[in-house]
């Protein structure tokens, strides 16, 4: 209480130059989130979001969480110490996000390509964990696609699914719908809507119509 009264007070008083001074150190501070790693040290535009921002942080736990697994599986592919070093990669590419209008939205495509690539590596990263918050990848048969579909999923407020299929990759972010999960996206050639519900799936990018799906269970991209 004491800080917020202070602030307030040096609003009053911010025609002096001191005043103004002792009201950016009196500003109650942004509030930071359970992270992977520690706030304070942040220095990446992109660490700075994943601290403040809900979604982001969740994300960044549950990568870890994936992360730790991969290198207990020996037969994960990459093994064990390539995955130390794909990380490491990984946290410099996610650092290289610029600010800006599109900051959060490479920091997602970010989180969500790497936990594909771990869960899709390791039979022991895609245990069914009941804390976990990710699933797949499921792989898709889409009529009119050349090429299978393989869905990774991050069940955070709001819900997120990467898909890949051939050498395309896209991240949506889920909307409300009557029935079944829709998830909604666009990049530089246009706007693309996936909803699944089960087994089946329908899936519409830019320049083509909606294409109705079914899943392999079982099957791994």
């Amino acid at each position: 209480m004491k800080t917020v009264t202070a602030f307030f007070t040096c609003l009053l008083a911010a025609g002096v130059s001191l005043a103004a001074s002792n009201c950016a150190q009196a500003a109650p501070p942004s509030p930071t989130f359970e992270t992977s790693f520690d706030c304070a040290q942040a220095r990446a535009a992109a660490e700075k979001l994943v601290c403040r921002d809900p979604q982001l942080a969740r994300m960044d736990v549950e990568l870890m969480r994936l992360y730790r697994l991969a290198l207990t599986d020996q037969r994960s592919v990459p093994p064990p110490d390539s995955v130390m070093i794909d990380q490491q990669f990984w946290i410099e590419t996610r650092n290289q996000c610029a600010s800006g209008p599109e900051l959060k939205a490479c920091t997602i495509r970010s989180y969500a390509e790497r936990a594909h690539q771990l869960r899709q590596g390791s039979a022991i990263v895609r245990t069914k964990d009941p804390d976990r918050l990710t699933e797949g990848p499921l792989v898709f048969r889409c009529p009119g696609l050349n090429a299978p579909i393989a869905a990774t999923f991050f069940t955070t407020q709001p819900g997120l699914v990467y898909l890949k299929w051939a050498n395309t990759s896209i991240t949506l972010s889920q909307v409300p719908n009557d029935s079944g999960t829709r998830y909604t996206g666009k990049d530089s050639l246009g706007n693309y809507s996936f909803w699944h519900d089960g087994d089946a799936a329908l899936f519409q990018k830019p320049g083509s119509g909606e294409m109705s799906c079914s899943a392999e269970p079982g099957k791994l991209p």
